[in-house]
């Protein structure tokens, strides 16, 4: 009955003469107390939501005020209001006091499911080496949800729309008793999404999204190593329900290099020389990274030096520092020698001093007798090859 309905007024709990920023605020707090989300399978709360529903609608409008304050309850009856029926129907009134409240357009009840950002994506990439060092331009294919193009994400039909579910108002929940016990659970009908879709979309059948694959040109920055990862923003999956899309990582994978070892940005490389060329130095060309360097072996250069050239590693990502090349000498050793070569060899031994009776420093005479030797032993190498080609 109408003369059973509580004040307008009191039920927002303004003033008669409270100007209609005033009614929106007070509305506002009590919607958000009340809001059936927030107290699923509360009757109690749901009447009072109702309740403050309506005193809005009528407080808020210069018409049914004026026709309240003047008649009451029963001037708006006679004039046709007769409040809202459902929750649907105060939550499409009011949907910009719901989106001002919960975030969204709608509101959590009848506003339908709030948005959702797209979940982000990795993509494992396998480089080679020289690629990941210097920097290229690769195209992938990632597959990934993205949103419907025919339903823009809708779900629904074009030409058609969602709409707040019919068996839960909206709600996405449904309560029903046992007893003296008040059960809630998830609506089957809308499976909590709060809507309805009487007519789904072709293209992704009410999901309102599909499932393809996208090709990417990615450049890659040089320095790359293996771990290390690049963000392609806007790249991930699709958001829902109007949501963003996430993020794309590409992971680098980077194949070991056939004789280059990285560490950090440096490189190191094994040169392997003989003992003469180690004794009398020597001179050869050696790869890096883009073309090639003539590598200087000094005199008397011992097993396991390193010999760094400076800015011949791999560059850095931003700028123009580069790391170094780091060359470690490997002297090997001969495993068979002809018998001139054992007889020089010998004739070489004679002249080392015995352990520990050599003084310090070589006097300008023995080394000359050793480069001799070694140039002996060297021409002794080269006429051993050339006999043995011609036989």
């Amino acid at each position: 009955m109408a003369n059973q309905k509580k004040d307008y007024y009191q039920v927002l709990g303004v003033a008669r003469d409270a100007g209609v920023d005033e009614v929106k605020k007070k509305y506002r707090q009590i919607a958000l107390k009340y809001h059936p989300d927030r107290n699923p399978g509360n009757k109690t709360a749901e009447d009072k939501f109702k309740e403050a529903a309506e005193a809005y609608e009528v407080l808020h409008d210069p018409e049914k005020r004026r026709l309240y304050d003047t008649y009451g309850h029963e001037g708006l009856s006679s004039s046709g209001f007769t409040g809202f029926s459902d929750f649907s129907d105060i939550f499409r009134s009011f949907s910009d006091i719901f989106g001002d409240v919960f975030g969204f357009a709608g509101g959590g009840g009848g506003g339908g499911p709030r948005a959702q950002a797209g979940n982000d994506l990795r993509y494992d990439l396998t480089l080679d080496f020289l690629d990941a060092a210097l920097g290229t331009e690769v195209t992938v294919e990632v597959p990934r949800v993205v949103t419907c193009r025919t339903c823009s994400g809708s779900g629904a039909k074009p030409g058609t729309k969602r709409t707040p579910c019919p068996q839960c108002g909206g709600r996405g929940v449904v309560s029903r008793s046992h007893g003296i016990f008040q059960i809630t659970t998830t609506c089957p009908r809308c499976q909590g999404m709060k809507e309805f879709v009487a007519e789904v979309c072709s293209g992704c059948n009410g999901e309102g999204r599909i499932r393809e694959k996208k090709k990417l040109k990615v450049k890659i920055p040089p320095g790359m190593d293996s771990g290390t990862h690049l963000v392609m923003p806007g790249e991930g999956n699709g958001g829902v329900h109007g949501g963003p899309p996430g993020d794309l990582y590409i992971v680098m994978n980077v194949r070991p290099h056939d004789f280059f070892q990285r560490e950090g940005y440096d490189l190191h490389l094994q040169v392997p020389i003989s003992f003469v060329q180690a004794a009398l130095g020597t001179r050869f060309t050696i790869p890096t990274l883009k073309a090639t360097h003539e590598l200087v072996i000094p005199p008397g250069t011992q097993p396991g030096e390193v010999i760094r050239l400076k800015g011949e590693g791999v560059p850095y990502p931003k700028g123009a520092r580069r790391g170094d090349l780091l060359v470690e000498v490997r002297v090997v050793i001969p495993r068979d020698l002809n018998a001139r070569q054992q007889h020089l060899l010998n004739e070489l031994a004679k002249e080392e001093p015995e352990p520990h009776t050599q003084p310090a420093g070589s006097s300008e005479h023995d080394e000359g007798l050793l480069k001799k030797l070694w140039n002996t032993i060297t021409d002794s190498i080269a006429d051993h090859k050339q006999e043995h080609r011609k036989d």
